[in-house]
């Protein structure tokens, strides 16, 4: 139960940070606005039915949004050197980990619920499907991608590169966490009965648990400056 306090402390700490700021949440709406924008004049919708593509966009729009929002995770606090005293309190850098990456979830699920309606209103998509099913596979996508930011996010911090390792480091593994959630996605945007769309959602729960897991465990080798 301790632990998870400082869980909560942590993520609730991040999240009035944020709204103190007002930093990467806007960045974060405006790029799947735009992105869902760009995605749609590009394409020829008299050629291309926005339904064969509208799963694989919005993927692409939540993926970019993640790793965007993930690349600003510990940027406030390094600037004034606040993680130093957050290393310095006593409690386990597991709790550190979880709770960014639950501050980093909410911030996801806002910016992908602004990617799901940017992109379908831009494909001109009429009947999407079951809203509660596209939730049942955005969810536990988007705690992989969570996951695999926060932790990717604080070894890029470590280098001089930055921003610009992150994607390097991230976006392999998250290949699966696209392709299963596509898939399933695009099951749900045909109307296809659950069960074509249950084994993709598995798969997805099974990466972000192993995710949550490796992070958790590993983290206290990259926390250190």
């Amino acid at each position: 139960m301790r632990e998870l306090r400082w869980i909560w402390l942590f993520a609730a700490k991040d999240l009035r940070t944020e709204l103190r700021s007002g930093g990467r949440l806007p960045a974060m709406a405006a790029f799947v606005v735009l992105a869902g924008f760009l995605f749609a004049v590009s394409l020829d919708r008299t050629q291309i039915p926005s339904r064969s593509v509208a799963a694989g966009l919005l993927w692409l729009v939540v993926l970019f949004a993640a790793i965007a929002g993930a690349g600003r995770t510990f940027d406030l606090e390094d600037r004034h050197g606040a993680f130093r005293h957050v290393l310095l309190a006593p409690v386990s850098r597991r709790a550190v980990f979880l709770g960014k990456t639950a501050a980093n979830l909410v911030l996801l699920w806002l910016a992908t619920a602004l990617a799901f309606v940017a992109v379908t209103a831009f494909l001109g998509v009429r009947s999407p499907g079951a809203l509660v099913a596209h939730g049942a596979v955005l969810l536990p996508g988007t705690v992989g991608l969570a996951a695999v930011g926060t932790f990717f996010g604080r070894v890029s911090s470590h280098s001089s590169l930055g921003d610009t390792l992150l994607p390097v480091l991230a976006l392999p593994l998250l290949v699966p966490v696209v392709f299963f959630g596509a898939t399933a996605t695009a099951r749900v945007f045909l109307d296809r009965p659950w069960p074509e769309v249950a084994g993709p959602v598995r798969l997805l729960w099974a990466f972000a648990l192993g995710a949550l897991a490796a992070g958790a465990v590993l983290f206290r080798h990259t926390a250190e400056d």
